[in-house]
């Protein structure tokens, strides 16, 4: 565990694709540091590198150059085995679109990334799937199949799935995206209230209103953060 409360540092991160020749600089030297027990919102134009940036911070992707120390530890070169490991002990996703799968119960759901954990008992598990739908308020549906929920629900119970494994972090993207005005401010509520009882989230939103639920928002243009004064007048320049 990082002694300094930082559980994410990044140094001059780079994420270069290629393609027929082309070379896309989807990242072009990111710093961020993510703080035990902080709320961050990353928000920008479409395309500017909020997801992918989200996704080298799951340890999804990996970056073509740069520094990145989770609990204090260097994860930018490690293999996909090891990045995996980490990933289901480390980190907790909710995504746009839920992502549960369709015939396992909500609780089945939730229980799955907890069965890839080593050694860890069938009750322990179970109590963990408890716990977390009480958290998320679907406990009293945990025999219910996705296709029985409303997606306000479907997000709750992806809410639930991250939460299990007690992750140093909560990412999540565009975690609104999939749902109509009202569900989208009742899932921020509930985030806000696991970030009060000492949860850390990095979300990545287009939306300013939702970005306003943060502690603290990260501006990305053209692939790089930049202070929110920037991002205005870059988008003007590029809208004249």
């Amino acid at each position: 565990m990082a002694a300094n409360g930082k559980l994410i540092e990044i140094e001059d991160l780079t994420k270069i694709f290629y393609t027929d020749e082309v070379e896309t600089h989807a990242l072009s030297g990111v710093h961020l540091t993510i703080s035990r027990g902080e709320y961050v919102a990353m928000s920008g134009p479409s395309g500017c590198g909020k997801s992918t940036l989200l996704s080298i911070l799951g340890l999804l992707d990996t970056p073509t150059g740069g520094r990145y120390l989770l609990n204090g530890n260097p994860v930018e070169n490690l293999n996909f085995s090891e990045r995996s490991r980490i990933r289901n002990q480390e980190i907790g996703f909710i995504f746009q679109s839920f992502n549960l799968i369709g015939d396992l119960t909500v609780e089945e759901n939730v229980e799955l990334p907890l069965t890839y954990r080593a050694g860890m008992p069938s009750a322990e598990r179970k109590r963990r799937v408890k716990e977390a739908l009480e958290r998320v308020n679907m406990a009293h549906r945990m025999r219910h199949y996705p296709a029985q929920l409303s997606g306000g629900q479907q997000q709750r119970v992806a809410v639930a799935r991250a939460l299990a494994g007690s992750p140093s972090i909560l990412l999540a993207d565009e975690p609104t995206g999939n749902l109509d005005s009202k569900n989208g401010e009742a899932v921020m509520h509930l985030l806000a209230d696991l970030h009060r009882e000492g949860s850390t989230i990095c979300m990545v939103t287009h939306d300013p209103r939702f970005a306003r639920h943060a502690e603290r928002e990260v501006h990305l243009f053209d692939g790089k953060v930049v202070s929110e004064q920037e991002q205005k007048k870059m988008e003007a320049e590029a809208q004249a």
